[in-house]
């Protein structure tokens, strides 16, 4: 792959054969890198991670990375009334998440518990078409290209059912 600086523009184009990261416009790759890399692993390994018991009652919400102000956190997700067994596992948790990564990644487990009703009626009422946050909704609109445009719409869902 060659590297080449066009003259009549200010862009950098690339010859060859592109990969699908390098052909996203500029704002739909901040909105997936944003998320970051630990998170979207911890997500599709969830399951491994917790077991099958409390995969049904718990979901990562949120991965914060650790700076200099403070350590990297997860916010998982809780069912009510199952709050207790997740901080039982709470240190189970964190040792599966370092060895699965390899490095001490999660410092610290932050739980929020919700209402399984309240999510059930959140499902009827939201419409297919508008997966997404409206605010990314916007973003995906904005791409002109219908393929590009329909996969995310594809990967919103994806995200939206886990």
């Amino acid at each position: 792959m060659q590297f080449k600086n066009n003259t009549k523009q200010r862009n950098v184009t690339i010859q060859g054969l592109r990969s699908f990261k390098d052909t996203l416009p500029k704002s739909i790759k901040k909105i997936i890198n944003k998320k970051g890399h630990i998170y979207s692993e911890t997500l599709s390994n969830w399951k491994y991670i917790v077991g099958d018991n409390l995969f049904k009652v718990c979901y990562p919400k949120t991965f914060k990375n650790s700076n200099r102000f403070g350590v990297s956190t997860l916010v998982i997700m809780v069912k009510r009334g199952h709050e207790v067994d997740i901080e039982y596992s709470k240190k189970r948790i964190l040792d599966k998440m370092n060895s699965f990564f390899g490095y001490s990644v999660v410092e610290k487990l932050k739980f929020l518990s919700f209402d399984d009703e309240l999510k059930k009626n959140l499902k009827d009422i939201g419409n297919e078409q508008n997966v997404a946050n409206n605010k990314y909704q916007n973003k995906i609109n904005d791409v002109k290209n219908e393929k590009i445009k329909k996969s995310l719409i594809e990967l919103t869902k994806v995200f939206k059912e886990k």
